[in-house]
């Protein structure tokens, strides 16, 4: 029923711009399109009086009318976002714009709490939830006049549910697809409604790749904004943790968790994590002190043509590259297959080109480490049953200890209209509901996250986190860059969203090239891949380059990829959206 109402929501909202349409032929006036544009060039329309916020969004609410039943981008729109735009309008009218995303319409991953729409993290227990308070992030993106026009499809409670639980998959929704291939798995082992070509981690890249809205704000415990963003070809910023504030926001882990901005072009990503930074630190997230602001919260001051001459950028090779065998294993791990080996280094040509400095092989220390107890490779993160207490000695329980603990004080924060109070009652409804579709793949990581103490394991987490942040950054990605005295680390794809997710590092993604779809049928025994059927020819996937650094070098970052982008230009919309 919910989706019923949803559809007839947007028909609603887009029948006059459809009507219009069917009416008369478009004016110069209104030729301006919303399709790949960028913040900067909605802007200079609407300072010319060639569009207007009301049209911009009207023009979006249309899009997602012809589009959402074959993506399913969105869990909620907003019933009042031509309303919202009339109002930036009229400011502008008076001579009052309040920055760069003044009029812009954006969408929040529904974890991101608001008070004029339910946020739900795709669970049903928590369906229709109106919380008490919004996100800061939400009041900044507000105040720099951004229109919050839909609440993003996300993986169930950024899938700290069930580690079997594909991306973009929640028991409200169901499955999101991705655009580039927005068809279903056919093959015996995934056929069950989950996409053909994978949606990347628990964040939404669909409907900005989509031209839906002009960008959309993810969260990313531990690839979560970096992969989406790679699976959709989106730029992307995953922040330093806490240079965007955390508050009201459903949380994993406070050691991992942040916000960040996806576009489709660096330029507007950066206008955009300047306003979810907000003008100054969030008393209801201490982190958001960890890092000082650039002059003005503007990013766009370090986007240069020519921002890749003299960077001097490090190519971690082993287990991101290539194939790396760890300290007393049998087994090599990571590494790319030919077709995306081809497109790194048809990247690292680009950045030769434009002056940059490779050092190549930039390995990491942890991940060459000849000590079994100080390797990367040899330190997971504990997830699902094999993992459970009492199996856990080899990972860290840093993510499922977080869980129990922050998750609690989010019910907590809620006060009344939290659904639920606890974890434990959280899983017991979800028991209730099976049959509703509440366990569809089950809740193991909530199992495991439930069955931690809070007081007799914060010695272990504590110890767990020191190594986490020992390994992916003091022995990790530290090490390699002050040896190699190095800007960047330049890592294929999202690959390298684990290493710099422990220490909580940036990492700014920039879309380049096509592979074939590696997406892997569900296989528990480690075995290749289940082929396509014969007749099913699987679409070419996206494939961006990734640069990272240490704490609070989203400027330098910044600088990099929007030298990579401008000299390569090869974000491509999917095709059939039109």
């Amino acid at each position: 029923m919910k989706q019923i109402a949803l559809a007839w929501l947007l028909l609603v909202l887009a029948l006059p711009a459809i009507v219009r349409r069917g009416q008369r032929p478009p004016t110069e006036e209104s030729t301006f399109s919303v399709f790949e544009a960028g913040i900067p060039e909605m802007q200079a329309a609407m300072k010319a009086g060639r569009t207007s916020s009301h049209e911009i969004v009207q023009q979006y609410l249309t899009r997602i009318a012809l589009y959402e039943d074959k993506l399913n981008a969105a869990i909620t729109i907003n019933p009042d976002a031509l309303k919202d735009a009339d109002e930036r309008d009229r400011e502008r009218g008076q001579g009052r714009l309040r920055g760069p995303l003044h009029g812009i319409p954006v969408a929040l991953k529904d974890n991101i709490q608001t008070t004029n729409m339910p946020t739900t993290g795709g669970a049903l227990a928590f369906d229709g939830l109106i919380p008490p308070y919004e996100a800061t992030l939400t009041k900044n993106l507000r105040d720099a006049g951004a229109i919050i026009i839909a609440k993003t499809g996300m993986t169930e409670l950024a899938n700290w549910v069930s580690s079997n639980m594909p991306g973009n998959y929640n028991a409200l929704k169901g499955y999101g697809m991705n655009p580039y291939d927005p068809r279903r798995d056919p093959r015996d082992a995934t056929f069950d409604g989950r996409p053909v070509m994978g949606t990347g981690g628990s964040s939404s890249g669909i409907g900005t790749s989509a031209n839906f809205w002009t960008a959309n704000v993810g969260t990313e415990t531990s690839g979560s904004i970096l992969s989406p963003s790679n699976q959709n070809m989106l730029a992307a910023v995953k922040p330093t943790v806490g240079r965007v504030s955390r508050h009201g926001v459903i949380p994993i882990t406070a050691d991992q968790d942040t916000p960040g901005p996806m576009a489709k072009w660096v330029t507007d990503a950066a206008i955009m994590l300047g306003a979810l930074e907000g003008t100054a630190p969030d008393p209801g997230d201490s982190a958001t002190r960890a890092c000082s602001p650039p002059p003005g919260h503007d990013y766009t001051q370090f986007l240069r043509a020519d921002g890749l001459k003299g960077a001097r950028i490090g190519i971690p090779r082993a287990s991101f590259y290539e194939r790396a065998t760890p300290p007393g294993s049998d087994r090599a791990r990571g590494g790319l297959n030919p077709d995306q080996l081809k497109v790194m280094e048809e990247a690292i040509a680009v950045l030769k080109q434009q002056g940059a400095v490779i050092v190549d092989p930039a390995d990491i220390p942890s991940i060459v480490e000849k000590d079994p107890k100080e390797n990367f490779l040899l330190w997971g993160i504990c997830s699902g049953m094999d993992d459970a207490k009492g199996k856990d000695d080899d990972c860290s329980v840093d993510l499922k200890y977080g869980m129990k603990r922050d998750f609690n004080a989010w019910l907590a924060s809620l006060g009344p209209a939290a659904p639920v109070k606890t974890l434990t009652e959280l899983r017991a409804w979800n028991k209730a509901h099976e049959k509703a579709g509440a366990l569809k793949y089950g809740q193991a990581q909530l199992d495991i996250s439930d069955e931690m103490d809070l007081e007799h394991d914060r010695a272990r987490s504590e110890a767990d986190r020191a190594k986490d942040i020992r390994l992916g950054g003091t022995h990790g990605i530290d090490a390699a860059m002050k040896t190699g005295n190095l800007d960047a680390l330049l890592f294929p794809g999202a690959n390298g969203s684990a290493l710099a997710a422990r220490p909580g590092y940036p990492t700014v993604i920039v879309p380049f090239g096509m592979v074939p779809n590696a997406t892997p049928a569900a296989n528990p025994t480690g075995s290749p891949a289940s082929p396509f059927p014969a007749g099913f020819n699987p679409k070419p996937q996206p494939f961006g380059v990734s640069f990272t650094g240490m704490a609070c070098s989203e400027p330098t970052l910044l600088r990099l990829a929007y030298g990579f982008e401008r000299a390569t230009k090869k974000r491509t919309p999917p095709a059939g959206l039109r």
